[in-house]
């Protein structure tokens, strides 16, 4: 138990720090997408809310793959496929059930639920966030 402690401590901490700067990246490249392509009304929305988009589905990805390698290092799983579907699957809070960690690491596949619930909360805040900054959305309009 303490090993599933101590290893999801540390992916935590390394997903909240790629996920920190992954923000302020999207952020950045929002802010130089629209300062280079001055487009004419909506499309300009567009482009920054499928970039939005696509930064957030990037910094998740790499999250996933951090936590899928780890369950490959530590011997969750035996193959990389199985250990990132196990991983997109907890994350995602899906959990089908079809592949389950051994019962030694149970825990740390519940670690890394939690830590995609919250992050994919903070992704969805973020995505709001552009939404009215960048999008088609007003600050005070209800939707």
């Amino acid at each position: 138990m303490f090993l599933n402690l101590l290893i999801g401590t540390i992916v935590i901490t390394a997903t909240v720090f790629i996920h920190t700067f992954g923000l302020i990246f999207v952020s950045r490249a929002i802010g130089w997408l629209t300062a280079r392509f001055r487009l004419h009304g909506h499309r300009s929305r567009i482009l920054a809310m499928n970039s939005v988009v696509l930064g957030l589905l990037l910094v998740l990805s790499v999250e996933v793959w951090l936590w899928a390698a780890f369950y490959l290092v530590v011997g969750v799983v035996d193959t990389f496929p199985t250990a990132l579907y196990l991983s997109t699957i907890t994350f995602s809070t899906v959990g089908y059930g079809d592949v389950v960690p051994a019962h030694e690491w149970r825990l740390l596949a519940a670690m890394e639920g939690v830590n995609g619930f919250l992050l994919i909360g903070w992704s969805t805040a973020y995505l709001v966030a552009a939404g009215v900054r960048f999008g088609p959305f007003r600050s005070g309009e209800h939707f």
